[in-house]
């Protein structure tokens, strides 16, 4: 199959593809979050409570769709990458342990887990040669 060994040339592309898309559909799950207004908000935060915080539920849940909102338009972008990668993952660990204290299992908590996975993966790898924050 010689003719795929020169796809690691594409590697920048790969990444692209990898970023336009993850990106898109935490802007499609984020996005009504933030247009949930203070009820929603606090719904979304009362979900902290699975990792030990008790307070502030409004907040949280402001912040987890403002997370995946905006951190989805910045991975899109290549911009801030890594910044953005580090708070969705700890959103998507949050959204983990609500799946699992809820008694849901690990089917319920797989994407969150696989999401996780990948934007941590993402930390290390970097946004790739097609981003705002190229070198």
């Amino acid at each position: 199959m010689a003719y795929l060994s020169k796809l690691g040339n594409h590697r920048n592309f790969g990444l692209l593809l990898i970023r336009v898309g993850l990106g898109a559909m935490f802007i499609y799950h984020g996005y009504p979050k933030l247009l949930g207004g203070p009820e929603g908000w606090a719904g979304l935060g009362a979900s902290t409570k699975y990792v030990g915080v008790t307070f502030l539920p409004v907040v949280w849940g402001l912040l987890s769709g403002l997370t995946e909102t905006i951190g989805g338009v910045l991975i899109m972008l290549g911009l801030a990458f890594r910044p953005a990668c580090v708070f969705l993952v700890i959103n998507l660990i949050v959204a983990t342990a609500t799946h699992f204290g809820k008694g849901e299992g690990l089917q319920a908590a797989a994407h969150a887990i696989e999401a996780a996975i990948m934007f941590a993966g993402l930390f290390f790898v970097g946004p790739g040669s097609y981003s705002v924050d190229k070198k």
